[in-house]
């Protein structure tokens, strides 16, 4: 694989891995938070909650900039919103304050979710699409695993105070990320659709390895899918309804498995299954572990397997741990609440992990793809944000039996959609997944 072609991948990736910290951080800041402002159930979920309504913002729009603006510009402001949220999230000294900032940092993260998947998939041939486009969620990953190692190792850092330096350390990967970003490439498909710029899209497509005899007929082939499906198409159009369909119950059911709860309340659900504080942490941890492993199985197979083997693998693993899961919180399996954990995580990271993010940003035709893929994610981060909101109080009225069976009844449901409903899009080009859809 082209050097320059991974080392964009790689940068833009890095976005991935502040929105991976970002996400859960906070889980070793909520109960600490609960206590110093003294919140109810419900402004409590509010409070963790808050981000994820920033995502369905950042998820809406942030498409506008990246078509208006490109690609790489709107992935720089993303890293400095990502930057001045943590900072800011971390010195608040009210509720309201410390909302405002978690907020904006969900705007960033709802943005990038839609921006850095379609700029990797814009620039990756067919054959290594889904491999450099696995990369942001393995940046995800990675980042939440450091966000989970941190907050073990910060606690009683600055004593009552340590949930502050647990979300101001994002603060450093942010100016990075941002500063790497002035020397990645714009897409050349963004060049080539919304400034019909063929000289500078072509000097990108060379150095990242398209063969220099076909990059005509290339050039040509993006430009012609302009041209066919209309520069100015309107994604909620009758001819996109299968599209749409597709990315919104992908978005769905990532969500209705139950991950945002794990990942925002870790620490939490271990303690609701009778683990001491400590252990709860190190075992939030291991989450964050488990989670890059099967992620780079996830990687591994991605385009060998394809999309829809590893969702049926995963849709089966959810089913049998959060059954387990459930079981558990009722008493009738008295142990082993830490590895059917696990197992979920493995699940999903194999799974819905692995595919959401490459799927949301191939399946769209070129004209209306971030327009699609914010779709996507709006869902995504929707969905993500009433479970947030709502697992607190749910938590508090029924316990963990009731919730994680609905969860695994509602794998169940995704099951059937993959088997019926998902095309297979592995090594077909950006150009012709949408006839794939369609057939």
């Amino acid at each position: 694989m082209n050097k320059h072609l991974i080392i964009w991948s790689v940068t833009v990736a890095l976005g991935g891995l502040l929105f991976g910290m970002d996400v859960a951080n906070i889980s070793g800041a909520e109960q600490r938070i609960q206590t110093l402002w003294n919140l109810s159930d419900i402004m409590h979920g509010t409070v963790v909650a808050i981000a994820l309504y920033g995502t369905i913002l950042g998820a809406a729009f942030g498409s506008i900039p990246a078509n208006r603006y490109g690609r790489k510009k709107t992935l720089i402001a993303i890293g400095i919103i990502f930057l001045v949220s943590s900072l800011g999230s971390a010195l608040a000294q009210d509720v309201y304050t410390f909302m405002f900032f978690r907020f904006l940092g969900g705007i960033s993260i709802g943005a990038s979710s839609v921006v850095a998947p379609v700029y990797i998939s814009e620039i990756a041939p067919p054959r290594h699409r889904g491999k450099l486009a696995i990369s942001f969620q393995l940046n995800v990953v990675i980042g939440i695993l450091l966000a989970y190692f941190c907050n073990y190792l910060l606690r009683g850092t600055g004593g009552e105070n340590d949930w502050r330096y647990m979300l101001g350390i994002v603060a450093i990967p942010s100016a990075f990320f941002s500063l790497l970003m002035f020397f990645t490439p714009e897409s050349p498909r963004w060049l080539l659709l919304h400034k019909q710029d063929k000289e500078n899209a072509a000097k990108v497509l060379l150095a990242g390895g398209a063969d220099p005899e076909n990059l005509t007929v290339l050039i040509n082939e993006i430009m012609d899918s302009g041209e066919q499906l209309g520069k100015k198409d309107f994604l909620f159009s009758r001819k996109y309804w299968r599209f749409l369909v597709l990315a919104f119950l992908m978005a769905c059911f990532n969500q209705l498995s139950g991950i945002n709860a794990v990942i925002y309340f870790a620490p939490r659900i271990f303690e609701m299954g009778g683990l001491g504080k400590e252990a709860a942490f190190l075992s939030s941890a291991g989450i964050g572990l488990v989670n890059l492993m099967f992620t780079v199985f996830g990687w591994y197979l991605i385009d060998r397997s394809g999309r829809r083997s590893l969702l049926f693998i995963g849709s089966i693993g959810y089913i049998i741990s959060l059954t387990l899961m459930s079981l558990a919180y009722a008493g009738i399996i008295r142990s082993g609440l830490v590895l059917f954990v696990f197992l979920f995580i493995a699940a999903h990271a194999i799974g819905q992990g692995s595919v959401i993010w490459v799927f949301l940003s191939e399946i769209f035709p070129n004209t209306v793809r971030a327009q699609g893929a914010s779709f996507g994610c709006l869902t995504h981060w929707l969905f993500a944000a009433l479970i947030s909101q709502t697992f607190p109080f749910f938590a508090n009225r029924f316990g963990g039996s009731y919730i994680f069976g609905f969860f695994a009844f509602m794998m169940v449901l995704q099951l059937l959609f993959v088997w019926k409903m998902m095309p297979e899009t592995k090594g077909v080009s950006l150009e012709k997944v949408n006839l794939k859809v369609l057939h």
